[in-house]
């Protein structure tokens, strides 16, 4: 298994990217495009973990409080039906239910499809 990145959600992502980018060090990877938001990985070099930081399309009316930015930790795993199998096996749950592809829009307008799943920790 191998760690890919943490999400947070940005209220401003201008100064979100002011933060991450000219405080912090890390540098914009890639950008992706969904349906409701765009999505913006940084790393402090290619290859490395990654923040992703999701700028929603619309956003709420009151800006995010402490605690409700964070989204989930992404990780890469070999084979994704063993891996489904072993949530089952060890008794955890996955949200949404069974993995699902998603369509990331590349700033060149190609699509590159992800294989997904959620799953519920213990919290």
């Amino acid at each position: 298994m191998k760690y890919l990145h943490s999400m947070i959600r940005v209220n401003n992502l201008k100064e979100s990217l002011r933060f991450y980018e000219d405080l912090i060090g890390l540098k914009l990877q890639s950008k992706k495009d969904l349906e409701d938001c765009t999505l913006y990985f940084l790393a402090q070099y290619e290859g490395a973990p990654e923040i992703e930081l999701t700028d929603n399309w619309q956003k709420p009316t009151t800006p995010y409080k402490t605690g409700e930015t964070f989204g989930h930790f992404a990780f890469e795993c070999e084979d994704m039906e063993a891996f489904v199998k072993k949530v089952h096996d060890m008794g955890y749950e996955l949200m949404y239910g069974e993995p699902f592809n998603l369509d990331l829009k590349n700033e060149d307008g190609s699509i590159t499809v992800k294989r997904i799943a959620f799953i519920k920790d213990p919290d």
